[in-house]
């Protein structure tokens, strides 16, 4: 229906609606026969109060044992694990419900690691991992950015931090909107409060930079909390780089189980747009200024600049990437 639409006079408004119709449709058959290569029904679900319980890792509405074979298909974890990217996978610790971080620098990352930072509840289920059971990260945070500037402290740090959800939208006028509305407020990154919170470490940091000027100087290299304290005056500098997707008009309170070919393309297109944009902010990816030390940028801000040239820019930073697959 998808491709059908575009036959239909746009100026009726029959192309938008076959494209939602579409996108409702690849939805529907999505969450009665689940997804190829990636889950399916899980057959004989427990039913409460009436079946034993299972472990976490049987509970769920779909089976992900698809997915493991998929990645084994497709993913080089000799490459993953021996390579120089540096590979890091969020998963939520089911038992303490503290936030976990899989490194390729500390451990060998499998299949598992990965499936568990996707496994959101109660559609897939839990991954066991070394005894513990694991959730999607996103639980508690979809863009792990402290992570980031946790292991780029006193580094010049350039990073692109994709959203595929967007905190800004429409007031909901129905419970559908509202449910959609309620998922993209969920799922969507906390970015403001982070930002927020290392433009203010900044901050801090500047001033302690300022008032160890007034300290003499045999002081400084003598007093262990003056040391300390210049360790963290120094913080290197940072700039992050937004790619937030953009809600669709034929999207729903379903888009987290769409997965149709029409919808990944144009997903993938965005994408694409979205960093050709930033691409053409040419000064969008300078190092910081010493007074600043930290800044953000958004092709979608409100304000932005229009952009003038699609060409990538040079490489300016001295990077440690982090990938997250949350």
């Amino acid at each position: 229906m998808g491709h059908a639409s575009a036959a239909v006079p746009a100026a009726l408004g029959f192309a938008q609606f076959a494209r939602t119709m579409s996108s409702l449709s690849a939805a529907w058959q999505s969450l009665i026969f689940g997804q190829n290569g990636f889950f399916a029904p899980r057959v004989g679900l427990p039913v409460p109060g009436v079946d034993r319980k299972r472990p976490p890792d049987g509970v769920s509405y779909y089976d992900t044992s698809a997915l493991r074979k998929t990645l084994l298909r497709f993913a080089d974890f000799e490459r993953i694990n021996d390579g120089p990217m540096h590979v890091t996978v969020g998963a939520v610790n089911v038992r303490t419900g503290n936030l976990v971080y899989f490194d390729n620098r500390k451990m060998r990352l499998t299949p598992e690691h990965f499936m568990a930072s996707g496994a959101l509840p109660p559609g897939f289920p839990a991954v066991r991992i070394d005894g513990e059971f694991y959730w999607d990260g996103g639980l508690v945070s979809n863009t792990p950015l402290t992570e980031v500037v946790s292991n780029c402290r006193h580094k010049k740090t350039l990073v692109f931090q994709v959203d595929l959800w967007s905190a800004h939208g429409a007031l909901p006028g129905d419970l559908l909107d509202v449910a959609e509305r309620t998922k993209d407020i969920q799922y969507s990154s906390c970015t403001r409060a982070i930002t927020d919170f290392i433009a203010y470490h900044q901050e801090q940091a500047h001033l302690i930079e300022a008032l160890l000027k007034h300290v003499p100087e045999n002081v400084r290299r003598s007093h262990p909390l003056i040391k300390q304290a210049q360790r963290l005056a120094h913080t290197g500098k940072l700039n992050v780089v937004h790619l937030i997707y953009k809600n669709k008009f034929f999207e729903g309170n379903y888009k987290d189980y769409e997965f149709s070919a029409d919808t990944m393309q144009e997903h993938w297109a965005s994408g694409l747009e979205d960093i050709r944009g930033s691409f053409g902010h040419r000064s969008w990816f300078d190092i910081p200024s010493d007074e600043a030390g930290f800044v953000t940028h958004d092709v979608h801000r409100r304000g932005a600049p229009a952009a003038h040239a699609e060409q990538a820019p040079e490489a300016v930073f001295e990077s440690s990437a982090i990938n997250n697959v949350a």
